[in-house]
């Protein structure tokens, strides 16, 4: 109790503005509970950088935090390029860019200033930009690290801070625990470089067309079917941002792709960061898709495409056999596209040595088949994009990333970006449905061809949420019961193999507290705790006719 009305009065009695102050002072009087849990502890800077609920305090995205994760991150990057004794030399600086979130522009705006004040050369883009092309800015300047002002498609009460770095994917290790560390260091806002000691800061560069057209162009160097498209530029694609800043380069790059039939969902072109007409602007939860399949049922479109307030992640409906709009999870959409790209890349004959594929370990197995058939490797990571641009960092002189994805609605295709990139991923969509076009196939049927060759696969993620220090304790004896007890089989089809991420030596991934159970019909079962929420997830994986059936007894069996 102390503790927290001790952080309540530094920052009353300290050099904060006075609207803080007054918000602090109406918490007091109005909502205690509420005082208390923004300032009981720091907002903690993990590896993927700030992400958190908007509000004064301590706990809080706020300017002041904003400012402290930004100058920890300026001493790192001063540091790592030599300016305070490190032997490596490399000119400081960092491209900076937000979506339409509450305040994103301003949390923007100040990490630019610090970083400018701290001597560091800032790119800072004009307006609201996808995460994508801020790893494609970062590559593209040569900038040491860059800046993404997002918290995803969390609900708009919260924002976030992600850091890239030079390569233009997250932070991982090394670098991702030095820069917390770092961060760890600034314990108050008294030691933020707001402004410039003397007046006069390092560069702040404003980017915007330049840079758009010159992602869209190297975005477009990616096309595999070109004339297929020309064929069948009349798709019609009803395409919703969900309020984020998809609208800024989705349908441009439809346009030029040759697809000028993008039908809008007005309401939701706009950039706002209450997200007004949803309730949570996540593509991969289908209340969030509904206006768009209302508006492609009053247009009679193809396919409707819905994307992140970031635009890093995308999801897809397509018309089934009775004309039906029904929705892909992000694992089917992730098998499709690696179907397509794979197939025309060896119509083409640009598959050979050096070229792979990278999924998540959560990801289906649909993909390890597909990418099997055509002979290309497959890279499994654990979860998060990062950890996929880890892997293209380490081929980056000795082998061609194809594509990758994640379950969760990420996919990536060439080396341009090293991230999850939805405008990219539209494009390769829509060269996916003129190219089944050609085949006369719809997008849903060339789905069924997927499951006709390698066999039927579903998905499905149960979390089941223990919270309190109970329920942490239950996780934790849940995942030493998995460990020291391993299933003998899954729906009664014998396990022939357990991976224990805890063993990295064995896995040749980093240590992440993570179990998988492999059965001999091909099913699988992923178990992990959440890092950051109550809850232990798992995922459940079957193969074969009765995959539905499996996976109902699947959670029955585990959740």
């Amino acid at each position: 109790m102390a503790d927290y009305l001790d952080n309540v009065q530094k920052w009353l009695t300290g050099d904060f503005d006075p609207e803080t102050k007054t918000r602090i002072v109406e918490l007091r009087t109005e909502d205690p509970t509420a005082l208390e849990d923004a300032f009981y502890k720091n907002l903690e800077f993990g590896t993927g950088g700030l992400r958190g609920l908007m509000g004064v305090g301590t706990n809080r995205m706020n300017q002041y935090t904003v400012g402290m994760a930004t100058q920890g991150l300026a001493n790192y990057i001063l540091r790592r390029c030599g300016l305070s004794g490190s032997p490596q030399r490399q000119e400081p600086s960092v491209c900076i860019s937000y979506d339409s979130r509450l305040r994103s522009k301003e949390f923007a705006r100040i990490a630019a200033d610090v970083m400018s004040a701290n001597g560091i050369r800032v790119w800072i883009f004009d307006n609201i930009r996808p995460t994508p092309e801020m790893s494609y800015a970062v590559r593209l300047k040569g900038a040491v690290a860059g800046i993404m002002i997002t918290a995803s498609h969390n609900p708009k009460e919260y924002n976030g801070y992600k850091v890239s770095w030079s390569d233009g994917g997250q932070v991982t290790a090394p670098v991702d625990a030095e820069i917390v560390a770092e961060v760890a260091r600034v314990t108050d806002p008294s030691m933020v470089r707001f402004q410039p000691e003397d007046g006069v800061g390092a560069p702040v560069e404003l980017m915007g067309k330049d840079v758009d057209e010159l992602y869209l162009r190297d975005l477009l160097s990616l096309r595999l079917s070109p004339e297929a498209s020309a064929r069948h530029g009349d798709i019609k694609f009803v395409y919703t941002p969900l309020h984020g800043c998809g609208v800024r380069l989705v349908p441009e790059i439809l346009k030029r792709a040759g697809f000028p039939n993008v039908i809008h969902v007005p309401e939701q072109d706009v950039s706002d960061g209450h997200f007004p007409t949803v309730v949570s602007p996540n593509p991969e939860e289908p209340a969030a898709l509904k206006m768009a399949l209302d508006r492609a049922e009053e247009t009679g479109a193809d396919i409707v495409i819905g994307t992140d307030p970031d635009a890093d992640r995308m999801g897809i409906a397509v018309r089934d056999n009775e004309g039906r709009m029904v929705l892909f999870n992000g694992n089917q959409t992730a098998s499709l596209l690696t179907y397509y790209i794979l197939s025309r890349r060896a119509e083409l004959g640009t598959l050979g040595e050096g070229k792979y594929v990278v999924k998540t370990i959560v990801t289906t197995e649909l993909i390890t088949d597909i990418c099997r058939h055509f002979g290309v490797p497959v890279y499994n990571v654990l979860t998060g994009f990062k950890y996929i641009a880890e892997v293209v960092k380490r081929h980056e002189a000795t082998g061609e990333f194809i594509c990758g994805g994640e379950e969760s609605y990420g996919f990536n295709v060439g080396q341009f970006v090293r991230d999850k990139d939805a405008q990219v991923s539209v494009l390769m969509v829509a060269e996916c449905a003129a190219w089944a076009a050609d085949r006369g196939l719809t997008l849903y049927q060339l789905m069924q061809e997927v499951y006709e060759k390698f066999g039927y696969r579903k998905e499905a993620l149960v979390n089941v949420v223990r919270k309190g220090i109970s329920g942490a304790q239950e996780i934790r004896d849940m995942m030493t019961a998995y460990r020291e007890n391993p299933p003998q089989d899954l729906c009664g089809s014998p396990v022939t193999k357990v991976i224990d991420y805890l063993e990295p030596e064995k896995t040749g991934q980093p240590k992440s507290n993570v179990l998988q159970f492999f059965d001999e019909a091909g099913d699988v079962v992923s178990v992990r705790p959440s890092g950051t929420e109550p809850k232990i997830k798992f995922y459940f994986g079957a193969k074969g006719a009765d995959a539905d059936g499996k996976i109902a007894r699947l959670k029955a069996q585990f959740a």
